[in-house]
């Protein structure tokens, strides 16, 4: 899930970011060189480890699917 924040920073860095980076693409940007400030440079790679178990995949769809019949 995303979240939208809403940042103040200098013109002429704007104006870089959007040169550099385009438009579009500039959250994306920010958020690649803060991730790992903030969560840790070995959360992506725990993710993806989990996601290549399999059982471990069924068994969270198993849960969901159950759980979404409960809450209907």
């Amino acid at each position: 899930m995303h979240k939208k924040l809403t940042i103040t920073i200098d013109e002429a860095v704007y104006d870089g970011l959007y040169a550099v980076v385009g438009p579009g693409r500039i959250s994306r940007f920010i958020e690649d060189l803060v991730r790992p400030h903030v969560l840790g440079k070995d959360l992506d790679a725990t993710y993806a480890q989990m996601a290549e178990d399999e059982q471990r995949e069924a068994e969270a769809l198993e849960w969901a699917e159950a759980f979404i019949e409960d809450a209907g």
